[in-house]
């Protein structure tokens, strides 16, 4: 189950990868976009962590794969995938802590995720979201080839205020193999 690019090893989480979580998650910045709250404590980081130790990639359901930096060993975010009863459609959403942003890092962990779910798994189509506001995501979704789909306005209600939503999509025609 583990996916190895040039510099990560996208793989399952493990119970100490808990605290990592919870500090990432922990930071403002990471979290104002995201459903969970900053802070983020270390018995929901546990709780977490054991719920994604027990899903599988395969089934339908949400997984997250553990981004790990293969040059320290350290856990630096992470990819969840929403895979529909279908088996062909999945949704995709990723985090990456701040000090590990803009080194692309989440670019190729995406791909290589990408890439499983088109030529091993089969997806017809991958779907993002992600609050308008939040650029980061939206160009990182159009850098792998993702279609503005469209925007949902004043879609969510998160976190006292009410926020739009672009929606993203990426055919399986439309995927490039990467390797």
């Amino acid at each position: 189950m583990l996916i190895e690019t040039e510099r990560l090893l996208l793989r399952r989480f493990r119970k100490p990868d808990a605290e990592v979580l919870a500090a990432y998650r922990s930071d403002p910045d990471i979290a104002r976009y995201q459903s969970w709250d900053a802070p983020f404590s270390l018995l929901r980081a546990e709780t977490a962590v054991a719920n994604f130790m027990a899903s599988d990639p395969d089934r339908p359901g949400w997984f997250q794969y553990a981004i790990e930096h293969t040059a320290d060993r350290e856990l630096i975010g992470d990819v969840a995938v929403h895979l529909h009863d279908n088996l062909k459609q999945a949704e995709i959403g990723f985090t990456l802590a701040r000090n590990r942003q803009g080194q692309g890092y989440a670019t190729e962990a995406v791909r290589a995720v990408l890439d499983r779910l088109f030529t091993l798994q089969g997806l017809h189509k991958v779907a993002g979201e992600c609050d308008a506001r939040n650029s980061g995501s939206a160009a990182l979704m159009e850098r792998l080839g993702f279609t503005l789909e469209g925007r949902l306005r004043q879609q969510t209600f998160i976190k006292d205020e009410w926020t739009d939503d672009l929606i993203y999509g990426l055919l399986s025609t439309e995927w490039p193999s990467y390797g």
